[in-house]
């Protein structure tokens, strides 16, 4: 019998009960088969499993799981592993910054964990991947459709387009008053969207398409055994790349704020940036709070 001790945290909130939780392993067995047993045990959104870097420059490496599969990078399970650790002494004193470098599949994500004037961390990721658009033709009908909406609830001048930081995301953006009514359709998903770039599907409204700054989303992921998620990092990273290409802001940081979860009883606050030089997306950044919620054990038979 083995035991395998993780904590529970719920990320980009500043409260409990908010946000998305998430379940990290901090001192995981790097020979433990049971990962993917348990992320699906747990069935949370995602769980993480921290091991030592395989570059000693790096700080630690981390494998992270939806309930259905192995992802190669996500932002809410990487600021919240980067809480979790800070805030249990796991990466030594924190005065007012510390810079750090957790290795995932997707490539080295630089995280910088800061302490405001109350005392308060915050982490934000840079994301391993500039987001970037891909060139895959999209049916905007069909992704209102599977979402359960009419091709009237969507923007009509902002043509959804699939973007990825490390993980594709369809983007599409909806008007405002239909955001909420949103209900992935499982069976029109699998017959059309299963196994294809646009499988993750990322509704967003924005205040105002040509400046705006605050943005309101959902995600709707069944590939990853996630029906509707309350906070998506990656998404956020993703999401980057389409505002930095539909506003085109000055060279310089030029910053967002997503709000997403609400309609699942778990409102989320994500901070993202998009760094500009020379009129090019050179950065994405994600970043956000968490609350620590629990610690727990499992006792495993040593064939698990």
């Amino acid at each position: 019998m083995s035991q395998h001790a993780f904590i529970t945290a719920d990320v980009f909130t500043d409260r409990p009960f908010g946000g998305n939780p998430l379940a990290v392993f901090p001192e995981a067995d790097p020979a433990l088969p049971a990962m993917q047993r348990l992320a699906a045990e747990l069935n949370l959104s995602e769980t993480v499993f921290v091991l030592p870097p395989e570059n000693p420059a790096h700080t630690r490496r981390l494998r992270i799981f939806t309930p259905a599969a192995e992802l190669p990078f996500a932002g809410h399970p990487t600021v919240g592993t980067a809480l979790i650790l800070a805030e249990t002494g796991r990466l030594g004193p924190i005065d007012r910054r510390l810079d750090i470098v957790f290795e995932e599949g997707a490539g080295p994500v630089p995280v910088t964990i800061e302490r405001d004037a109350a005392g308060r961390l915050g982490a934000t990721l840079t994301s391993p991947r500039v987001p970037a658009r891909l060139p895959d033709p999209l049916d905007p009908a069909l992704l209102a459709r599977a979402l359960g909406l009419t091709e009237a609830a969507l923007e009509p001048d902002i043509a959804p387009a699939v973007y990825s930081a490390g993980v594709a995301f369809a983007i599409l953006p909806v008007r405002p008053a239909h955001l909420s009514a949103a209900a992935i359709d499982l069976a029109l998903w699998r017959s059309e969207l299963a196994g294809t770039s646009a499988q993750h599907l990322y509704p967003v409204v924005l205040d105002d398409w040509a400046a705006g700054r605050t943005a309101r989303v959902r995600m709707f992921a069944p590939a990853m055994g996630i029906t509707e998620d309350p906070a998506t990092g990656a998404a956020a990273a993703a999401f980057v790349g389409f505002l930095a290409d539909r506003q085109r802001p000055a060279d310089g940081a030029t910053r967002w704020t997503l709000a997403q979860g609400a309609e699942l009883g778990r409102p989320s606050r994500i901070d993202i940036t998009a760094d500009i030089a020379d009129g090019r997306l050179v950065a994405a950044r994600v970043g956000g709070t968490a609350v620590l919620m629990s610690r727990g054990t499992f006792d495993l038979p040593d064939d698990a």
